[in-house]
């Protein structure tokens, strides 16, 4: 079975003790799972969850808990696979800053209605583009829309760069590697959301040029399937790193650009 390129699970270590005890089942193995907000959580019994979930006579309230234990596992992990990076993890419409800005709170509506309205997104494979200068929030707001669908819609995405797929195929051509360039593809064309960011800055490194994001949205495309596009560049640019078909791809039916047009915030102190 191949490695997985993106979707990395979370991390798991060994307990303080090694061994918790539970009254009814007596001596389990102890672990802490990593969380996304940074901490780590110990494991509970696992035949306990097990009985809760199944057995019929158990009390509908003990139920409920075990299922929204379970369901909290899900979006944990769905949301470390993502691959938002600590920095980004905070990040949220509610604490995306607009001031009295009618550009930023348009662009802050358009992504928010775009996580609301995901399960029509999914269906219409309506894809989004997030251009504009440099510091202005396009991150925040991709990663926020990520979050929601997940926390909202159970949905499974990732979030990633241009380079960090250019370097992800790269790596397939090691001799030693057990995943293929198709490996890593498919994987990007798994998911129910992709986030492809920092687009542009991959020419600086030397990668494949256009045609490997041509691939990449195209596969998504064919499958109608969302991509988010989030770039520096203008539109008129974005050819030269992801080619004209892919641009239309991304432009075509309800699909929205959204523009950030306005001064950087980073260094404001």
């Amino acid at each position: 079975m191949a490695d997985s390129s993106f979707l990395k699970p979370p991390a798991k270590k060994r307990g303080e003790p090694m061994f918790d005890r539970c009254p009814e089942h007596g001596q389990f193995e102890s672990w802490l799972v990593e969380q996304f907000d940074g901490s780590w959580k110990a494991n509970a019994c696992q035949q306990c969850r097990w009985q809760a979930l199944n057995w019929q006579h158990v009390a509908e309230a003990t139920r409920e808990a075990a299922r929204e234990a379970k369901r909290a596992e899900l979006v944990n992990q769905r949301l470390i696979e993502s691959g938002i990076t600590p920095r980004f993890r905070g990040c949220s419409f509610d604490n995306f800053e607009v001031g009295g800005d009618q550009a930023k709170r348009t662009a802050l509506e358009s992504c928010r209605r775009y996580a609301e309205d995901f399960d029509a997104v999914v269906r219409e494979g309506r894809s989004q583009l997030l251009l504009g200068n440099l510091g202005t929030g396009k991150t925040h707001l991709a990663t926020a829309i990520v979050q929601a669908v997940i926390r909202q819609h159970a949905a499974t995405a990732i979030v990633t760069t241009a380079s960090e797929i250019a370097r992800a195929v790269k790596a397939t051509f090691a001799k030693s590697s057990k995943t293929s360039e198709r490996d890593v593809l498919d994987e990007l064309a798994s998911v129910d959301l992709l986030v492809i960011d920092e687009v542009g800055v991959q020419v600086s490194t030397g990668d494949f040029g256009p045609g490997l994001l041509h691939e990449v949205i195209d596969r998504r495309y064919q499958q109608v399937l969302p991509t988010i596009l989030v770039s520096n560049m203008t539109v008129e640019e974005l050819p030269r790193f992801i080619g004209d078909r892919a641009l239309d791809r991304l432009r075509q039916g309800s699909s929205r650009m959204v523009r950030f047009t306005w001064t950087s915030a980073r260094g404001d102190a």
